[in-house]
């Protein structure tokens, strides 16, 4: 992002002489915004280059690949991972809604211990436009891709479909949500991790200068074209929720954590609530230790979804 407010701040100042500030919001809305909030490619790698594979012995996991089709046709590029020393579980189900950058196979390594930990399948989905999917994202087609996966999941008998669970970080905490509310009865849990609120009000978060242009109210905010509403969406899910945040969240303020979860409470609907001080954005799995494996046992433990050892 340090490149993008340097060139926002070259450009304000040309510009704002000439009164084009409102124009160079609107240009930088219709053609970067979705460059910005979906990254399929980190630098130096195409987004189809996976730097490790389910079938790495390192990682000790059973995989299936898969191949789904979204109901607009965007063919999809998924896994199916389990233990290896068992395959397939009766066990919950998790699908993972991974972040707005790089591929599925960056989060093997985390797979591998969600799976181990929770003694859990894990399905990792490759968004359309990111890994070997077809299309291009958008928070629509995201949308249709989570179904496709869902359905996949809930269709497959060796599954147990009463124990599918939907874990999102970041942008897949908003895919996460979105896909809860619109299927109320998709889902036995949720689990959203570092999810900000909206994107105009992330957009104020990394740019304020085009934050007060498409915050609430402001004149610009209908030209978001993927606004990831997940404030409005939250209390349209009505599965438990636990949500994760990180105390040292440097990409998204911790702020936007607090007020899903208050949002969630004033309408007395099943939440939980796990912050790890030490934490960051993207390592809470990490540097959460104990406490973030031993908060996810107890939540899905308190609804029945862990498999009976």
């Amino acid at each position: 992002m340090g490149l993008l407010n340097t060139l926002w701040g070259l450009a304000r100042k040309a510009l704002i002489a000439s009164g084009g500030l409102a124009t160079l919001g609107f240009a930088l809305l219709v053609s970067l915004q979705r460059k910005l909030v979906y990254v399929p490619s980190l630098p130096g790698a195409p987004r189809d280059v996976y730097p490790l594979l389910p079938e790495d012995p390192r990682l000790g996991l059973a995989s299936e690949e898969l191949w789904l089709r979204a109901s607009d046709g965007v063919k999809l590029h998924a896994w199916l991972l389990s233990p290896k020393a068992t395959g397939l579980l009766r066990g919950p189900t998790l699908l993972f809604f991974q972040e707005n950058a790089g591929n599925i196979a960056h989060r093997l390594p985390n797979a591998k211990l969600l799976v181990n930990q929770l003694a859990c399948n894990v399905l990792l989905l490759s968004y359309r436009g990111f890994g070997r999917s077809e299309g291009r994202p958008s928070e629509a087609g995201l949308l249709l891709d989570a179904q496709a996966a869902l359905e996949h999941v809930r269709g497959r008998p060796e599954l147990d479909a009463s124990r599918v669970v939907l874990f999102g970080r970041s942008l897949g905490g908003a895919v996460a949500a979105a896909l809860a509310a619109s299927t109320p009865d998709g889902a036995a849990a949720v689990v959203l991790e570092n999810t900000f609120t909206s994107i105009p009000e992330m957009a104020g978060v990394l740019m304020p200068a085009l934050g007060a242009l498409v915050g609430p109210g402001k004149p610009l905010r209908a030209l978001v074209l993927d606004k990831w509403a997940t404030l409005e969406r939250i209390t349209r899910v009505r599965a438990p929720v636990l949500l994760i945040s990180s105390g040292r969240d440097e990409m998204v303020p911790p702020a936007h954590m607090r007020r899903l979860y208050a949002a969630r409470t004033a309408a007395r609907l099943p939440s939980e609530w796990l912050e790890l001080p030490h934490a960051s954005h993207m390592d809470a799995w990490q540097a959460g230790g104990e406490a973030y494996w031993g908060g996810l046992r107890r939540f899905l433990d308190k609804q029945g979804l862990l498999e009976t050892r």
